[in-house]
């Protein structure tokens, strides 16, 4: 009768924790629409001012380029991590803690290397190894443009300054709610776009401005970054939550499978418990006769 007792515990284990991973699954599953319908509809604005500010960027010459297109002899390199404040939500973090490794140790090895996470899970990894001169754990509390601005001005400041000379960002780029892309994408300074051999950007963009290229550039540059680096974070968000319901679904599945298998487990030990108590009546009753 104690293995009974001990299966059924393990019933009840089991079966707590299914109707746990079960309603976590749902709750992922509700943040996981209102994330991507904020990414769905974010992403074509951004790129599309990405793309325009990296053509005009391209169309200015020597010193008149912006101060943020600037390419200096990489010695300095800042690596921005996205994780999540919590886990359970599968490979999510660690995709971006391993991405986030590799790159220190292969594509910038020998440089200087540090990180700005953004997000707990990352900042507790990476704190015990590598050099993290700031964290950022409570931007997920209150999620907008103006709080995710503040970072991004901070990053400009440390390019401008001198004090790096490339910023990278490391997320999750959200595909749909089972599969995330790790993305690495150049913060700073600002990639211009390849144009054609023998194509100039007069051929490309006949346009007259106003009030000048060069303070459309600038003006409009900070906000370009400051919305790249908003596109990121609100792909992490949604990769997370896609990630948690996929990760949540995958152990209800299989904690249902579980507690099947100890359900007939238990009704073997069970039936076997009372043929055992069978055979022993039978057995008193014919020493009794005999």
């Amino acid at each position: 009768m104690a293995n009974l007792k001990e299966i059924r515990n393990r019933i009840t284990s089991v079966s707590s924790t299914m109707q746990i991973t079960s309603a976590m699954k749902m709750v992922s599953a509700a943040k996981l629409k209102k994330a991507q319908d904020a990414i769905t509809a974010m992403r074509p604005y951004a790129n599309k001012l990405t793309q325009l500010l990296q053509t005009l960027s391209a169309s200015l010459e020597g010193d008149s380029g912006s101060k943020f297109a600037k390419e200096r002899e990489v010695k300095n390199v800042l690596i921005v991590p996205i994780t999540s404040n919590r886990g359970l939500a599968g490979a999510f973090n660690t995709n971006i803690i391993k991405e986030a490794k590799n790159l220190a140790s292969t594509v910038y090895a020998g440089k200087k290397v540090d990180f700005y996470t953004i997000g707990k899970k990352g900042n507790d990894i990476l704190k015990k190894t590598h050099p993290v001169i700031q964290n950022n754990n409570t931007i997920f509390d209150e999620l907008d443009f103006e709080t995710v601005s503040v970072i991004a001005e901070k990053l400009m400041e440390l390019f401008t300054e001198g004090k790096y000379d490339k910023i990278v960002l490391v997320y999750n780029q959200f595909k749909n709610a089972a599969t995330q892309i790790v993305a690495k994408e150049q913060f700073l300074p600002i990639i211009p776009i390849q144009l054609a051999e023998g194509t100039t950007t007069t051929q490309n963009s006949d346009y007259i401005f106003e009030p000048s290229k060069e303070e459309i550039v600038n003006q409009l540059i900070p906000k370009s970054l400051k919305t790249q680096l908003f596109t990121g974070i609100r792909d992490s968000v949604a990769s997370e939550h896609g990630a948690r319901m996929t990760a949540m679904h995958k152990a209800t599945d299989n904690a249902t499978e579980l507690r099947d298998a100890l359900k007939l487990s238990y009704n073997k030990a069970r039936q076997a418990s009372i043929t055992n108590e069978i055979l022993e009546i039978v057995g008193g009753a014919e020493a009794l006769n005999n």
